[in-house]
């Protein structure tokens, strides 16, 4: 065992203890650290409006975009579910695929689609006559966080379907038929057989989901890139995330410090919600 935890102690438990100790300090990787204390931390929850901003988005985003994949992956996999096994197979690979496609691709893909001039989407609506003018989605802030929200529900939604695929697979199908015979219908079978037997899948994938949700990066990242676009989060800096941000003031403004500071209080803002989520979904099954 002793070469793993030499790999895990150099590359994990080193690099992590090693940053809690920079988010104490004033430090821009060359010049000699200079000890803040919780300097760092004081200014992040207090006087950073930035932070605040960045806080507010991934919110807005986790909580508008996860249940939309949470609810469009469950019912898809209980359609899928009684397909024929090529089917269903197929139908889950083609809802699957966008998971697997690489962030910076699906971030520029959008930027295609939902360019002002020359997006897929502008000459699709104009050519159908539903609007006389290109709309500049990406231009404004309800734009921009509108299309971020439609990436991360149309790449992370079919991870969910398989999930849960996974999970209806573990139901006995004696209950169905014991259902079927008492004469349940669709929606009885649903709420009172699979939301039930199902329900440490779903808590699996909400908490899996908080946590990824909180560093959403690198498709809002890829959208906003190049020419024309907001240089740090889209138009007033609508659809700038925590780890955007954490990103801006530690490899671009080369705070190291105070961008470890920024990394430990979201991850002690992931902590207190996923296990307050975790809290919450537990007592309501054993209530």
């Amino acid at each position: 065992m002793l070469p793993f935890f030499l790999i895990y102690g150099t590359f994990n438990l080193f690099p992590a203890l090693y940053s809690l100790l920079i988010s104490f300090t004033k430090w821009n990787g060359v010049n000699e650290m200079t000890f803040m204390g919780f300097d760092n931390y004081i200014r992040l929850f207090t006087s950073d409006t930035m932070f605040r901003k960045a806080l507010f988005n991934t919110v807005l985003f986790l909580v508008i975009g996860m249940p939309m994949q949470v609810i469009t992956g469950l019912v898809l996999a209980v359609l899928l579910k009684d397909l024929h096994d090529k089917a269903r197979s197929t139908f889950q690979l083609f809802n699957f695929l966008p998971y697997l496609t690489i962030p910076v691709s699906i971030g520029i893909l959008f930027q295609i689609l939902f360019d002002w001039k020359y997006g897929a989407v502008n000459m699709f609506l104009e050519g159908v006559q539903l609007i006389d003018e290109p709309v500049n989605w990406l231009g404004t802030a309800v734009g921009a966080r509108a299309i971020t929200i439609l990436l991360a529900y149309w790449k992370y939604f079919g991870y969910m379907m398989v999930i849960f695929l996974a999970g209806l697979s573990t139901i006995p199908e004696e209950l169905y038929e014991a259902a079927d015979i008492d004469g349940a219908r669709w929606k009885d079978k649903f709420f009172r057989i699979i939301l039930p037997l199902l329900r440490p899948i779903i808590t699996f994938v909400v908490t899996t989901s908080i946590m990824g949700g909180f560093q959403f990066f690198d498709e809002p990242k890829m959208l906003f890139s190049g020419s024309g676009k907001a240089a740090l989060g889209g138009p007033d800096r609508s659809v700038l995330t925590v780890i955007m941000y954490f990103y801006n003031v530690t490899f671009e403004r080369f705070e190291y410090g105070y961008g470890a500071a920024i990394a430990y209080g979201l991850f002690v803002i992931i902590f207190i919600v996923s296990l307050l989520s975790m809290r919450a979904m537990t007592r309501s099954d054993n209530g």
